[in-house]
Order: C-alpha cells, then structure tokens, then sequence
C-alpha cells in the first residue's frame, strides 16, 4: 500500500508541475513586482501594441527633428552650411553612440523596461526644451532685416544644443532595449510564442518606417510651411504619446531581471 501511495503522491506531483508549466512561462519572465507570470494574462501579443506604439511614436519624434535639423540651422540660427551640417552630423554620431550606455545599464543595473521609462522621460524633457528654443522670441536669434542675420547668441545655443543632447541622451536608452523588451514578451520555451516573436520583428520595424514616413513627409511639411515651433512641437507631444503608451502596458508585460535577460 505505502508503494501504491508514493506512486500516487509522485504521479499527482507530475500532473500538478506539468499544469503549473502550462500556466506560467517557462523562460522565468516575471511580473513588475517580481512574481512569476501567467501566460494567459501577459505577454505575448497582449503586450506588444503598446511597445509598438511607442517606438512608432518615438521614431517619428527622432526624425521629425533629424530630418531638417540642417534646414532649421540655416534659416533660423543664421548659421553657414559647412557649420550646420557639422552640427547636425557630431548630433546624429552622438545618437549612435549613447545606445552602449543604455545597453549598459538595462543588462547590468536597471533592467530593460525602467532603462526605457529613465531615458524617454529625459529624451521628452529634451523634446520640450527643443520646442521652447524655437517658439520663445528670447531664445532664438532676430529674423533677418535684408541681407543682415543676426547670430545666436550663447545663451540660446546653449538652449538649443541642451535639448538636442537630452534627445541623444534619451534615445540612447530607448534603442538597445525597446526590440529586446519586446522580444521578452515571447516565451522561448514555449515553440508558439517562438514563432510568434518572428512576426514581432516584422510589426517593429513597419512601425519604425511608418514613424520615418510620416516625419519626413508631413513634419517637414509643417516646419517648412507652419512654423518651427508647431513642427517640434507635435514630435514632442508624439514622444510624450509614446510615454504613455509604454507605461499603459505595464500589467501586460513581462520582465526579464538584469542580468538574467536573454
């Protein structure tokens, strides 16, 4: 009888496990609060609309300032070619570079998801600062009166040039961990969700190119036609879009601890 028993009790064991495998991840995803995850409720395609939302969003904010940077150098700092483009091409080099910092922090210290919230609340604080320099008179140079273009004067280079360097800042957080993030959704232990990631991929970057497109169609449209103030104004109010559909997600997500992370 104790044999019969030890069997049953092992078997019941078995049975619970091979349940319990089934209810939760098995690539020991957490929740925000570091409990594990049930598959039903998180992840998967529940959690990836919001973090394609936001780097649509967020990708539109980088080039909807990236694309005519040169452009708005010259007409509205009253700066050469030669000094614009210099400008705009140390800026851009600089948006590649910060990405090591970020990767950095989110594998080691912060984990992805608090790397994305930390860095695009500075990447938003810069958006604003950006739109402040070009809609406040005090902050930008006086229009030109003939062939006379006055030159900005430190203190509002100092203004523009702090909200160009919080985005590069900010977008060093977001673009090492925003398709890793993503791909955490993904269980790699269960063979659909794996197949599932693949599709994730193809959505993320769709969304990149249709951020892409609209900044370099309809921003620079608005810039060119409406006014600077109103063409970074609306990539900022789409970064802070992009905040906010980040943090909506968050009782959908999956975490992957640092270091931990795959």
């Amino acid at each position: 009888m104790g044999t019969l028993e030890e069997e049953r009790s092992l078997l019941e064991e078995g049975f619970l496990q091979d349940k319990s495998s089934e209810l939760y991840t098995g690539d020991g995803s957490t929740d925000i609060h570091g409990n594990p995850v049930l598959k039903q409720n998180t992840g998967n395609w529940r959690a990836c609309p919001f973090i394609l939302g936001t780097e649509c969003c967020e990708r539109l904010a980088y080039y909807g300032i990236a694309t005519n940077l040169v452009s708005y150098l010259t007409s509205k700092l009253h700066e050469g070619n030669v000094s614009a483009a210099r400008n705009v091409n140390t800026w851009t080099g600089t948006c590649y570079l910060t990405p090591l910092i970020g990767a950095v922090l989110a594998d080691a210290y912060w984990g992805r998801y608090w790397t994305i919230a930390i860095f695009s609340t500075i990447y938003f604080i810069g958006m604003c600062t950006l739109t402040l320099s070009a809609s406040v008179p005090i902050f930008k140079p006086v229009e030109c009166v003939g062939s006379v273009c006055p030159s900005a004067t430190p203190a509002q280079y100092a203004i523009l040039f702090l909200g160009l360097y919080l985005i590069a800042l900010g977008t060093g957080g977001i673009k090492p961990c925003v398709s890793s993030f993503g791909a955490d959704q993904f269980d790699d232990t269960d063979l659909v969700e794996r197949v599932k990631k693949g599709s994730f991929f193809n959505w993320f970057y769709f969304s990149i190119n249709i951020g892409a497109l609209v900044s370099s169609s309809l921003i620079v449209w608005v810039q060119e036609n409406l006014g600077w103030a109103l063409g970074f104004g609306i990539p900022a109010i789409f970064m802070g879009i992009a905040i906010a559909s980040f943090f909506s997600g968050t009782p959908k997500y999956r975490f992957q601890k640092p270091g931990e992370a795959r």
